[in-house]
């Protein structure tokens, strides 16, 4: 394909998958954050899982791991720097490779830093940054509401989000006990991001990544696949079926790249939500039981695949 006719390609599905984020009805992005009953308590009880939403503050309090903030250079020579969240593992190893943990549409929560604290207990360094850094000024570690770190996230585009990935990569990698391996995770937003990552190849020591309920580069329902044959990770994608949008490309998705000859795998949990592994079971205003119970079986199911995918490609045994 001319060049020309790539680039008008790709931009028009920047376009239209921005647009889409835009767009997306708030029920598509609510079910991150349960609103729990006064007394409910959340059901993310299982240690050996990312907590619930509701119980990602108290996990992270009481983590015999070490997490800190840290700044992060944005590129070489820049002034600009980056907030990230990172937690070293307490493992025999003698060095981790990193795992990257890329935030939702709401920006850098308690909660993805939970997620960055159940990577480094699995013997990964986790790191999360924020995505809003140099759009909100100085670098802070304050968590910005939702609703304003939506409005600042709009404006964090491909190259931006490829930039802080890499940036943040490349910093984890550094540290002393680190090898120079790294994965990405990405959710909502986030897992979005983890295919524009894999499309533009990442940085030196990319192995792979995993997709919760985001998209590649589409056109309209189709994804565009000139993109994705870029792609050369492993790269999964995991999906809650009431995410109507997600699973109705699923097929295409998963059809274009299995032509491509990519290294892929997806599932579509049946009855779960967007934004299920955040929703696990905590409890809503308005119960809803079989959703619940339906979340939480895709975390049980999801969460350990994706452990073994990332030891699988970043070498841990």
């Amino acid at each position: 394909m001319p060049t020309t006719r790539l680039f008008a390609g790709f931009c028009a599905a920047l376009v239209a998958t921005t647009a889409c984020h835009r767009q997306t009805s708030l029920d598509d992005h609510s079910s991150h954050i349960a609103v729990s009953p006064a007394g409910a308590a959340s059901g993310s009880r299982s240690s050996a899982l990312p907590a619930s939403n509701v119980a990602a503050a108290a996990r992270i309090a009481a983590s015999p791991r070490r997490g800190e903030w840290v700044k992060i250079p944005f590129e070489p020579g820049s002034k600009d720097t980056v907030m990230a969240w990172i937690v070293y593992p307490a493992t025999a190893r003698a060095k981790a490779p990193v795992v990257v943990i890329v935030h939702d549409i709401g920006g850098l929560s308690t909660w993805a830093r939970g997620v960055a604290d159940q990577a480094a207990a699995e013997g990964f360094i986790g790191v999360s940054p924020d995505f809003t850094s140099r759009l909100r000024g100085t670098p802070s570690s304050a968590e910005l509401p939702r609703d304003s770190a939506g409005k600042l996230m709009a404006s964090v585009n491909s190259t931006e989000r490829n930039r802080i990935i890499s940036a943040t990569a490349k910093y984890a990698m550094s540290r002393p006990t680190a090898e120079a391996r790294y994965g990405v995770i990405g959710y909502c937003w986030g897992g979005g991001t983890v295919f524009m990552h894999a499309v533009n190849g990442g940085t030196s020591g990319f192995a792979g990544g995993v997709a919760f309920y985001g998209l590649p580069y589409m056109n309209g329902a189709v994804p565009v696949s000139d993109s994705l044959a870029k792609i050369k990770a492993p790269v999964m994608l995991f999906n809650g079926s009431k995410d109507t949008r997600i699973s109705a490309a699923m097929p295409v998705v998963d059809s274009v790249m299995k032509s491509l000859g990519k290294t892929y795998t997806s599932q579509n949990y049946d009855g779960a939500t967007h934004g299920f592994m955040r929703s696990q079971d905590d409890p809503k205003a308005t119960r809803d039981l079989p959703e619940e119970a339906a979340n939480r079986a895709a975390t049980n199911d999801a969460w350990p695949k994706t452990i073994a995918f990332l030891k699988r490609n970043l070498g841990v045994r």
